[in-house]
């Protein structure tokens, strides 16, 4: 009996060491091995979800290279009033809608999954005055910085939240006897959902 249970012992040690060598080398749901941020090249897919809730559409394709990620997108923000992002100038007589328009976007890994990056963007403002109704277009090519940070659902699915500023030049349109100024700073909170289509580490 004595010797049954010595080898019963022995097989549970070695099934649990070679399970947590198992682990240790293919790590876990959570946490894989080797980590999502280790990856060597990467094409990704992802979405500013709240663009779909407010009747328009986001999507935007990914090439990650080492640190480095490359990205194209377009943006239609729906009835989304993006005026209200707007800093020091923006205007409580007129909303701004994001129309079809797209943009690039160059980032680096500084730490992890945390990522900061660049971009342009070639937005089409739809600008509504409030008081009249009256809708008129307003081109302006904008410029910023952003930071955001990959939160790995194993290995493909991500939610990716941060922050943008937008900077832009001066611009304006007449609204009658009212002008209106679109402001030359944004900050905006985003949420993107993401899926890893491809892989190399």
């Amino acid at each position: 009996m004595k010797r049954f249970a010595i080898t019963i012992m022995a097989v549970l040690v070695a099934a649990t060491g070679a399970f947590a060598q198992k682990e240790q080398e293919q790590g876990t749901f959570w946490q894989p091995t080797p980590r999502n941020y280790e990856v060597k090249h990467a094409l990704e897919f992802e979405s500013l979800v709240p663009m779909f809730i407010t009747g328009g559409f986001h999507l935007a394709a990914c090439y990650r290279y080492e640190k480095f990620r490359f990205r194209v997108s377009v943006i239609n923000g729906g009835a989304y009033d993006a005026e209200t992002a707007g800093l020091n100038n923006s205007s409580s007589s007129f909303k701004r809608y994001y129309k079809t328009s797209p943009g690039i976007f160059a980032g680096y890994n500084i730490w992890k999954n945390l990522e900061a990056y660049t971009y342009l963007e070639f937005h089409t403002f739809e600008i509504e005055q409030k008081s009249t109704g009256v809708k008129k277009d307003l081109r302006s090519t904008d410029f910023g910085a952003g930071i955001s940070y990959q939160f790995f659902i194993g290995r493909s699915f991500y939610i990716q939240p941060g922050l943008h500023i937008y900077l832009r030049k001066d611009n304006s349109l007449n609204f009658g006897s009212e002008r209106y100024s679109i402001p030359n700073v944004d900050l905006s909170p985003v949420l993107r959902l993401g899926f890893r289509y491809w892989k190399k580490f």
